[in-house]
């Protein structure tokens, strides 16, 4: 998932700090980013029999899952016993994801959201996706025994962190665990955590982050999707917050400008590599077959695994770019000994501090 795009501006508190405008920005909004993040990430609570008032707290459990820069590439609609999850082909990001895997991953991720918070509040989900009829998740829902599983009580911890880790290894029963929440129909979870593999990794990623950034494409694309201030980010309630990151906000003319200076092919493989050699691991998520349905099978492996990492107080983040440069896909593949299975995701994972979570769009906004 491209969610974990964030950039490096080392010169940023400084400059923001010489100009007096870190704290003050022309595009203030009446409620502060940790006033929303707070409302955005919790649990919810529904009146006993208010079936209406459910669904639409199952779609905003749904909302809590990741996409591709955070672009929220989704909308539901809720009819008589299901809710359908519909891909928002406005929301893709062509240059960094062009056949739309990312896309339905994200959509995957979702259902696995909403099922998990279903079952919570006495209501199985059955998922399945109607290829001939645009790609239209449907969760079908009937009554069964509430469960509220530990992934459940997850959600609202779950995040991207985007930061260093603290190095250490995970304990043997924590892997288990992680790849155990992986695995799904046609899917396998690869998990490396010997140094020298995660190096190779790292070689890979350095190459094709290296490759995107010169693709002038893929640079405008994360641009517009990153919210360089806390009131752009509220105003919005999608794209790639500063300071999720570990980056400091600022004004959004100063982010702009500063990330013209200092977004350099070097400045982010440096980053990386201190990402990489942070983590505990790295989880590689390889599929069996093409196509949209499989996509959302990985989405939903993934939404498991990082529910559980959330669970276990683990932190996990996106190493995407050995499988979004389509040419150096195929390398990685067979650095994996995956045959002609495809790379899904690579996601590195470790203990470390918490960020800023993103903000999600309200309810309204995204129902058909």
């Amino acid at each position: 998932m491209t969610s974990r795009r964030e950039f490096v501006l080392t010169m940023l508190g400084a400059a923001s700090a010489t100009v007096g405008l870190a704290s003050c920005s022309s595009e203030s909004t009446a409620d502060s980013y940790e006033m929303v993040a707070e409302r955005t990430w919790r649990h919810g609570k529904v009146a006993a029999g208010d079936q209406a008032a459910l669904l639409h707290e199952l779609v905003r459990y749904a909302t809590l899952a990741p996409s591709s820069h955070n672009t929220q590439c989704w909308k539901f609609r809720i009819d008589d016993g299901a809710i359908s999850i519909l891909p928002d082909l406005s929301r893709r990001c062509p240059a960094v994801d062009p056949d739309d895997h990312h896309l339905f991953v994200s959509l995957g991720c979702a259902a696995e959201n909403l099922s998990q918070a279903a079952l919570a509040h006495g209501l199985m989900g059955h998922a399945s996706i109607d290829t001939a009829g645009g790609n239209a998740l449907r969760v079908a829902l009937e009554q069964t025994k509430p469960v509220a599983s530990a992934l459940f009580h997850a959600i609202p911890e779950r995040q991207s962190t985007r930061g260093e880790y603290d190095g250490q290894p995970l304990a043997q029963h924590e892997l288990e665990l992680l790849e155990n929440a992986g695995a799904g129909q046609g899917v396998q979870v690869i998990v490396l955590t010997e140094r020298k593999a995660m190096e190779t990794v790292l070689e890979y990623v350095v190459q094709g982050n290296t490759a995107q950034m010169n693709d002038p494409a893929f640079v405008d694309e994360l641009k517009r999707w990153i919210r360089f201030s806390g009131d752009e980010a509220v105003r919005t309630g999608d794209g790639l917050y500063a300071a999720s990151s570990g980056n400091p906000a600022a004004p959004t003319w100063l982010g702009s400008l500063l990330f013209n200076l200092f977004f350099t092919p070097k400045s982010e493989n440096d980053k990386y590599a201190k990402h990489v050699r942070s983590s505990a691991g790295i989880a590689i998520f390889v599929s069996d077959a093409p196509g949209p349905a499989q996509w959302v099978e990985v989405g939903r492996c993934y939404e498991r695994f990082a529910l559980q990492s959330a669970a276990l107080g683990i932190r996990n983040a996106m190493l995407n770019q050995p499988v979004e440069v389509s040419t150096l896909r195929p390398q990685f593949a067979a650095f994996l000994g995956i045959g002609q299975r495809r790379p899904d995701l690579v996601v590195r994972f470790g203990r470390g501090p918490k960020l800023p979570s993103s903000l999600r769009r309200p309810i309204q906004a995204v129902l058909a």
